[in-house]
């Protein structure tokens, strides 16, 4: 059930409170900083009412004026004195505490971002399918980003503006309560335009955000698949539908801006409409009463009305950001707050040495419940068995590998490792002795080496030795930099073969109990293919292997193979086996489509 929207904001609000929890001392120091440059603010006007009640009269008549306020208060020097220390003491004391809301607030975002980070990649895949990259992406910059404006911006001037309007008013009302409370007279008007713009600006953002997502998640996508809308010339097209978003969010944001063009100009309209009314009041009574008020103590009133009005306008301005901030603090907390499906190493959980012994019993499973991709899948593995999948696309192949490295849940029926089910595995202890081997090759921007060890303890021998076995050190060993060449993004350099050697070479050095290698070699050439066959057989003779592949040469020589079709098994056995039943894998491997090998079993 979603929480109500006044509810959820102050969720919001009470969430970005508990995060300043662990700088109390640091922000009550701050508080405190702030408090010292408001008091030498409040006390300027009051020099000014006492230099023209005491001394300008005194200058006209000759006579000396204040004396007996001491040197300080009672003349012309003292009190240009007094005005430059409080001067230098507000200086000071602003620029202490922006330093100390600036470091606790880069704190704040730094430990933010880290556990949004950390969270994002404990996410189950399923959730992170749902989720979009665009909008994840939204939430660990664009919305931190946001939170650094209501931290470093308004937190400490939210705090610095309602104690000196606290202040302000206190000293209006100590020198005449009537004016003050013709100076006050414009609040009711104050609050009854903020809050009809409250609800306009609310929604806004929350569409500005929304819209934010959707252009990083265009943008990211477009990146990733740049060679393919060139291929096909569809850069027009892409950038039309770039400007659509741009469109969306440009309305957004002019409304944005015109919502803060009229509160500013209406707040000045207000304030000097309240100083022309103090200041007629004050003429119109000092008229009437004798000792009403002096000259120094209306200048002093229209000053502190000034004053007034600069920290409205500034709140006023600061609701924008508050709004943003809010909006943003939700989704950040909205995120943070779905810790029960994250994927965690039990304490408890199972971990063992994967013997290499694998069961799937009548597992079903679909991305979309409603539509399973795999209908009562079984099949076992004995340890050190090397069998095949094979079938049409769609049949469930590398489903297999997702649910056997536990990216995703089945919806019904076990998985068992070793005669344990997958669910009672440590998660780490699981994944890091499956060595995975994907088609679609990702490598990561920093050196071969850096790809090949992925931030795991392994020395540039072993990395070597890796690269040897997968025969990638068949084009390393060209580079001048060896294993240490520096990978470009997505490793752009290096050909699509290249780049799932290195893959096989990584799967390699982490020695797994268990290999996987999902359409390994779809993308390598025949030569290339012939060197391979041979590092595949050696690393995978008497460890448990499984193999996905489209061309059936690179797994025809495999102790069994499965043909999977609408998500089950329909033949199994040898290919000796499956040929001589003559059913549908025969049928596949006479239709000539995969490219079959003759070469014989590598010894």
């Amino acid at each position: 059930m979603t929480e109500p929207r006044s509810t959820q904001k102050r969720s919001s609000a009470v969430w970005l409170l508990s995060l300043m929890k662990p700088y109390r001392l640091k922000l009550l120091l701050a508080g405190a900083l702030i408090i010292l440059a408001n008091l030498a603010e409040l006390i300027k006007p009051r020099i000014y009412a006492t230099i023209i009640d005491d001394f300008l009269p005194s200058a006209a008549g000759g006579a000396a004026a204040g004396a007996a306020g001491g040197f300080l208060r009672g003349t012309i020097t003292g009190l240009g004195i007094s005005y430059f220390a409080i001067i230098l003491i507000s200086a000071a004391s602003s620029m202490l505490q922006s330093r100390i809301i600036t470091s606790v607030c880069q704190k704040i975002l730094h430990t933010t971002r880290m556990r949004l980070f950390s969270h994002i990649h404990k996410m189950k895949l399923s959730d992170l399918d749902d989720m979009g990259s665009g909008r994840l992406l939204t939430r660990a910059t664009n919305d931190v980003e946001a939170l650094d404006e209501f931290y470093g911006d308004v937190m400490s001037g939210l705090f610095r503006d309602i104690f000196l309007l606290s202040g302000i008013v206190v000293m209006m009302l100590s020198m005449n309560v009537r004016l003050a409370l013709a100076g006050f007279a414009a609040l009711p008007l104050i609050v009854l335009i903020t809050v009809l713009c409250r609800g306009a600006l609310r929604r806004n953002f929350v569409k500005m955000k929304a819209i934010i997502g959707k252009i990083n998640g265009f943008i990211a996508e477009s990146l990733s698949g740049i060679s393919v809308i060139k291929s096909f010339s569809r850069t027009a097209e892409k950038c039309r539908q770039l400007y659509g978003l741009d469109r969306d969010y440009r309305k957004t944001t002019m409304f944005q801006v015109f919502m803060n063009g009229i509160l500013r100009p209406v707040m000045e309209v207000v304030n000097s409409a309240a100083i022309v009314f103090v200041l007629l009041m004050g003429f119109k009574l000092a008229g009437a009463e004798a000792n009403f008020a002096e000259a120094g103590v209306l200048v002093a009133m229209t000053t502190y009305i000034k004053q007034f009005f600069e920290p409205i306008n500034d709140l006023a301005e600061k609701y924008n950001t508050v709004q943003s901030s809010l909006v943003s603090a939700e989704r950040i907390r909205s995120l943070l707050e779905k810790e029960k499906d994250l994927e965690r190493d039990e304490p408890n959980a199972y971990s063992g040495t994967i013997r290499g012994e694998v069961e799937f019993r009548d597992v079903w499973f679909g991305y979309d419940p409603a539509n399973p991709v795999l209908k009562g899948l079984s099949f076992h593995v004995r340890p050190g068995e090397r069998v095949a999948f094979v079938g049409a696309t769609g049949a469930g192949k590398t489903t297999i590998i997702s649910l056997l490295s536990r990216f995703y849940t089945v919806q019904k029926g076990e998985i068992l490792i070793d005669g344990v089910n997958v669910n009672d595995w440590r998660l780490s202890s699981l994944r890091s002795q499956i060595g995975v081997v994907l088609q679609d090759v990702f490598l990561f921007v920093g050196t071969i080496a850096d790809n090949v060890r992925v931030h795991a303890e392994i020395s540039d021998e072993e990395v070597e030795r890796a690269l040897s076995l997968s025969r990638a050190d068949s084009f390393v060993s060209k580079l001048p930099e060896g294993i240490h060449h520096t990978v470009s993004e997505r490793g752009a350099s290096f050909s699509t073969g290249e780049r799932q050697l290195i893959s096989f070479a990584r799967a390699i050095a982490h020695k797994p109990a268990l290999l996987v290698l999902d359409e390994a070699t779809a993308n390598i050439d025949s030569d290339t293919e012939e060197l391979i066959q041979a590092s595949i057989d050696a690393i995978s003779r008497g460890k448990t292997s499984i193999f996905i592949a489209h061309r059936l040469g690179t797994i025809r020589f495999c102790d069994r193979i499965y043909y999977l079709e609408n998500g089950a098994v329909a033949e199994s056995g040898a290919h000796d086996e499956l040929m001589q039943l003559n059913g549908k894998y025969a049928a596949l491997i006479r239709s000539g489509k995969d490219e079959i090998s003759v070469t014989p079993r590598p010894e």
